[in-house]
């Protein structure tokens, strides 16, 4: 059985009933599968082998007992709700904690919770798989998150503070260097993922993309154009990525001249 919860139940667990098909005891017969109580009896077709025999021409084949379809013994007066089986297919609900810091594809055992042994035996264990769905905002990397924010091109130029959302539904501020270029990763200690059976958490990495304005009015263009004039006056000290790229141009264009 698969259950799909979200990053935010995986950060901080939770309990959660669940309805699930199952096949259980029958009541009316107690599970072992006779309309009056009796004890199943030997197959007299297999003699309790489960399998039968047949030979055809040079080979012998072995099959499966249609009587006692492989169990072996046949109950003379099967229960009319199981047809003998002891099980029936029903529903039920069952009680699941999720332990916060709980990670996609990971199981969660509920003992005894399972399907119900043949005639009466004992119940076999629920396994439930864990489904953690997409998030909008985070991407989860083992306990630390990951998220991409778009920074206004003059706050990473000069410089300033950002806030950002975190895993618990709180802000958190970022302090933004002057300079910032896209790609730059800032890191916010314990602001990632429970650890499970943990009392540390995880990291946050804000990956920062800068972002050009765009519909400008004429001044904005004006003042825009102004800086492009300053920065060329500089010779694009300012942009040295940029600098650097267009030097290694240059190299290019001289050594294919050459």
């Amino acid at each position: 059985f698969s259950l799909d919860i979200t990053l935010e139940d995986a950060f901080k667990g939770k309990d959660a009933k669940l309805k699930i098909p199952i096949v259980e005891t029958c009541s009316d017969c107690k599970g072992t599968g006779s309309a009056d109580g009796g004890k199943p009896e030997k197959c007299s077709d297999c003699g309790g082998a489960g399998r039968v025999r047949a030979q055809q021409g040079f080979f012998t084949i072995e099959r499966t007992c249609p009587t006692c379809n492989g169990n072996g013994s046949v109950i003379k007066s099967p229960c009319k709700k199981c047809g003998g089986g002891g099980r029936v297919r029903g529903e039920k609900t069952v009680q699941i904690s999720i332990p916060a810091g709980i990670a996609e594809g990971q199981r969660i055992r509920l003992g005894g919770e399972g399907e119900a042994g043949v005639r009466g035996g004992s119940s076999g264990d629920l396994f439930v798989l864990i489904n953690v769905k997409p998030h909008k905002f985070f991407k989860r990397e083992g306990a630390n998150l990951h998220c991409r924010v778009p920074v206004p091109m003059t706050t990473a130029a000069l410089g300033g503070n950002l806030d950002v959302p975190t895993i618990e539904g709180q802000k958190a501020s970022i302090k933004i260097p002057s300079g910032t270029q896209t790609g730059q990763q800032l890191r916010l200690k314990s602001k990632g993922m429970n650890i499970m059976r943990s009392d540390t958490r995880g990291d946050m990495f804000v990956e920062i993309f800068v972002e050009t304005p765009v519909n400008l009015d004429k001044k904005q263009i004006d003042i825009m154009k102004q800086l492009d004039d300053s920065l060329e006056k500089a010779g694009r000290k300012n942009t040295p990525q940029s600098e650097g790229f267009f030097t290694k141009v240059k190299d290019l264009w001289s050594d294919l001249k050459e």
